[in-house]
């Protein structure tokens, strides 16, 4: 399937070729949801923590007779039952990773590149440059309508345009290693340079 290619300036550059195994394929809701979830999952820190009957800072001794009171029969001012005692099974630190196969993880990104270009939020463009000025680049965004994008650039992404996106709000931008199925789902546009779709279709192949 072709699709046309501009310029940052909103000029055509020609077209594109785009693999009908990558860019065209019926997106399934189930496929993007589990990628999706082990994503986040293996980026929660999971260092919630609370504190046991051992770790509390009452005293452990007795805090009234064990019999003659026609209360219940407690031992130290820790237990779970207390205001402020222990908690009982609570979270402790661990992963919330779990283990997804990688050939799973690429049908995952095909179907968000094919998610994209079915509902035509998928823009090619010839070169991600700049001065490195964020105020002129700002401009050329806004005059595309990019309002949450994600542009995706080859194997390096050029130092100056990265520089002069890093300020502008709702743009991102990453090499074709860095593209994965959460953040281009986040975006309302994603845009890939040439080199992006070179690159991708020979990760994805």
């Amino acid at each position: 399937m072709k699709l046309d290619v501009i310029k940052l300036d909103g000029k055509k550059a020609g077209s594109v070729d785009l693999g009908e195994d990558i860019f065209g394929l019926e997106p399934r809701a189930d496929i993007l949801h589990r990628v999706v979830r082990w994503q986040r999952n293996k980026a929660q820190q999971g260092t919630h923590k609370v504190k046991t009957r051992s770790e509390t800072s009452y005293s452990t001794k007795k805090i009234y007779r064990q019999k003659g009171t026609g209360g219940a029969r407690h031992g130290d001012r820790n237990a779970p039952i207390f205001r402020k005692g222990g908690i009982y099974k609570g979270p402790t630190p661990r992963s919330h990773a779990h283990d997804l196969p990688k050939k799973f993880r690429k049908l995952g990104l095909r179907h968000a590149l094919s998610a994209k270009m079915k509902a035509g939020e998928l823009v090619i463009i010839d070169a991600a440059e700049s001065d490195g000025k964020t105020a002129a680049l700002a401009k050329q965004v806004k005059n595309l309508g990019w309002k949450r994008a994600l542009i995706i650039d080859g194997t390096e992404v050029n130092e100056s345009f990265a520089r002069a996106a890093r300020n502008i709000e709702g743009l991102d931008v990453l090499p074709s290693m860095g593209a994965n199925v959460y953040d281009i789902l986040r975006r309302d546009t994603l845009v890939l340079t040439k080199a992006g779709v070179e690159a991708l279709e020979a990760r994805l192949k």
